[in-house]
């Protein structure tokens, strides 16, 4: 992470005299360019860093300097804290940093809190094809990679990563597709032997769009009357709101929501299999049931 990495610099900086923009490159495991920006950050942050040209040239920090942690109050150094410490693991501070702002704060050892967005049964795997896809971003590298699409169809893709994205429980992969020439989101689960490509990008001469704005299409909200069998309420409580599910004296649930109607609707719904009675819209009801094709297909 970005803030992971200006704390590596200051503190390299610290402990020597100046270091040059190729050194701090190699050291960090990312591009000159990338170093440049951080320190830019830095300056503008209010670090004393200086540049000097030529052979004994690089960059410095102002004799003196140690980073006070009087600047920030208590409870907002333990704000700070919470916050890098309560990222998931595969963008956290590593365990190293994190301990050295623990102890230049003075603050006790707490680890209260962990969030990993891995899936159960698939930790390593997951936390490989992360860092992968991260260090790609942050080395300005291509990536290659099978992607499984909503259709079921597997392609071939090579792309440019720009943005690792959290929405709704899922990651994704906001990058330039290089086979068909557009932005794309990816979810990342949906990409299959993610590596590095041949290649490298200039990430400023990318203008990542909005998530929202993602998707060749969005779909318009449909009103759900649903009912579940009380077998499947963890799973009801896993998908809909609190606030639109009632539960009846019997058990059962009933879901009053708006949705997207489209093709994620009825997969959803199918995945519940008979634990579900749809009440309304009527259409709805009728595909989920195998018949109204041709209505459906006329909304979706």
């Amino acid at each position: 992470m970005k803030i992971d990495r200006m704390f590596k610099i200051v503190y390299l900086l610290m402990g020597r005299d100046r270091m040059t923009v190729g050194e701090l490159a190699e050291h960090l495991e990312v591009s000159t360019r990338t170093v440049h920006r951080d320190i830019e950050s830095l300056m503008q942050a209010g670090i004393p860093l200086y540049t000097s040209r030529g052979s004994e040239g690089g960059v410095s920090l102002m004799d003196g300097f140690v980073l006070d942690k009087a600047v920030l109050s208590g409870e907002e150094q333990a704000q700070v804290l919470f916050g890098l410490q309560s990222l998931p693991r595969d963008g956290a501070l590593d365990g190293t940093a994190l301990r050295k702002l623990k102890a230049l704060f003075g603050g006790p050892e707490s680890d209260w809190i962990e969030v990993d967005f891995s899936r159960w049964g698939y930790k390593q795997k997951d936390d490989t094809q992360f860092e992968t896809l991260r260090s790609a971003i942050l080395l300005e590298q291509s990536i290659r990679f099978r992607y499984a699409s909503s259709h079921g169809s597997i392609t071939e893709r090579k792309a440019y990563p720009l943005k690792l994205v959290f929405k709704s429980r899922a990651w994704y992969l906001q990058a330039f597709c290089l086979m068909r020439n557009q932005y794309r989101t990816f979810r990342v689960t949906r990409m299959i032997d993610v590596g590095f490509g041949d290649g490298h990008f200039d990430r400023d001469r990318f203008d990542v769009p909005k998530l929202e704005a993602e998707g060749p299409r969005s779909f318009e909200l449909v009103t759900l009357e649903l009912v579940f069998e009380p077998h499947v309420a963890s799973r009801v409580y896993d998908e809909f709101d609190v606030d639109a599910i009632e539960v009846s004296d019997e058990g059962g649930l009933h879901v009053y929501t708006p949705y997207p109607d489209g093709p994620y609707l009825y997969d959803l719904l199918s995945s519940f299999g008979s634990a579900v009675e749809v009440i309304e819209p009527e259409y709805v009801r009728r595909r989920l049931a195998g018949d109204g094709a041709d209505d459906s297909a006329r909304r979706i």
